[in-house]
């Protein structure tokens, strides 16, 4: 049982950044490993990065590794995704995803509703 509600999405040029968060309720946030995806139009979700529970290990897509950074600040249930260098390409709904396990790259249990990032040229 996890509520999770992502916002910081909206329009941006490329080349530009956004930072998205994501808080957490309904269990207790450091127990859960976290992560991000993104789902383009007309494509299938895909995995952008994730975070431990301590927060000590990360793991990030090749098409965002050196652009993007993931980070939890566990005494405010959040997580966050620092976007930066921006391309066309990275429009997609993100959605913030919980995983009770805490393992990175298995299946997760809670998805929060997604926003929207759009890139502009």
């Amino acid at each position: 049982q996890v509520q999770l509600v992502e916002s910081g999405g909206g329009l941006v040029q490329a080349g530009g950044s956004l930072r998205l968060s994501c808080a957490a309720s309904g269990r207790t946030f450091s127990f859960l490993a976290m992560g991000w995806f993104r789902q383009a139009p007309g494509k299938e979700r895909e995995f952008v990065a994730a975070i431990s529970r301590g927060g000590g290990n990360t793991h990030y897509a090749d098409s965002v590794k050196g652009r993007f950074t993931i980070s939890r600040d566990n005494a405010k249930n959040s997580v966050y995704l620092q976007m930066n260098s921006l391309k066309p390409e990275d429009t997609a709904v993100f959605y913030c995803a919980a995983n009770l396990r805490g393992q990175l790259v298995g299946q997760y249990d809670y998805w929060g509703q997604g926003t929207q990032v759009t890139v502009s040229s």
